[in-house]
């Protein structure tokens, strides 16, 4: 699947709910047509998925197709505690689209994350005007971090601190001449530091942090027609416009002018 195809898809919920079940709570067996995205962050339960036992536990992730023949039941001697979401999605064109997430994965129970399903299941509950725009952006905040942790193998909410705000300094002023040195000021480190750890925590360079937003920038703005190559280029932080052209079409697979608007 190409992941790119996910970022055009809308979501629409059917249900959801936040369960913390006695013991010997079920569902009974049925064939969804909806996706049924379950995250456990206490106890344990055994689903059966297709008539394949599978057990969940805390700290797991459970997505189930659509189409699938799915019951389950929790465990006689404790509870079940668990946010889950029935949903399907689709793209702009009224298709469905696959979610891209494994049957279960082992996630850990994250405080940001539960943070998000505690915002999500309050708006949908007292339902006032809006809610369902809302429940909408909050889930895809949620589903979006989980695509990060599996699927791109990266939570840049998890980021050190210093490197979060490394970024931030990138965003606000990559079209200034800045360089790792400036970025190592705002966080008290050492250049040569600064360079190891954000390597280790995004996994590419400072170097290539930058010049990604710059370019990326530069898209935008030579799509939206903003005004000559020259002028794009040193709007967004390249002095040298063959320079900024060369690396465009390094980064981008053609030259500037193929996308000008």
């Amino acid at each position: 699947m190409d992941y790119t195809d996910f970022d055009n898809a809308v979501p629409r919920i059917d249900y959801l709910i936040y369960r913390n079940n006695t013991p010997n709570w079920r569902i009974e067996p049925s064939v969804t047509d909806f996706v049924d995205m379950t995250y456990v962050v206490g106890g344990n339960a055994v689903y059966v998925i297709n008539g394949k036992e599978i057990t969940v536990k805390e700290g797991d992730l459970l997505c189930v197709p659509s189409g699938t023949n799915r019951s389950a039941i929790s465990y006689a001697a404790g509870t079940f505690e668990c946010y889950a979401i029935n949903f399907n999605m689709y793209n702009f064109n009224n298709e469905q689209v696959a979610v891209p997430l494994p049957l279960v994965s082992s996630v850990g129970v994250n405080e940001g994350i539960i943070s998000l399903y505690k915002r999500l299941n309050e708006n949908w509950l007292r339902r006032r005007p809006g809610y369902v725009m809302r429940g909408c952006a909050h889930f895809m905040l949620i589903l979006q971090r989980f695509l990060e942790m599996l699927i791109y193998d990266v939570d840049t909410y998890q980021f050190d601190r210093r490197i979060k705000t490394a970024i931030r300094f990138i965003t606000d002023n990559y079209a200034e001449s800045i360089s790792i040195t400036d970025a190592a000021k705002q966080v008290h480190l050492t250049p040569n530091y600064l360079g190891i750890l954000f390597k280790q925590e995004t996994g590419v360079t400072f170097r290539d942090y930058l010049n990604t937003i710059r370019l990326n920038q530069a898209e935008d703005m030579l799509r939206a027609g903003e005004g000559s190559i020259t002028d794009i280029a040193q709007k967004c932080g390249f002095k040298d416009v063959f320079y900024f052209s060369r690396l465009f079409k390094k980064y981008k697979g053609v030259a500037p002018s193929c996308v000008q608007g």
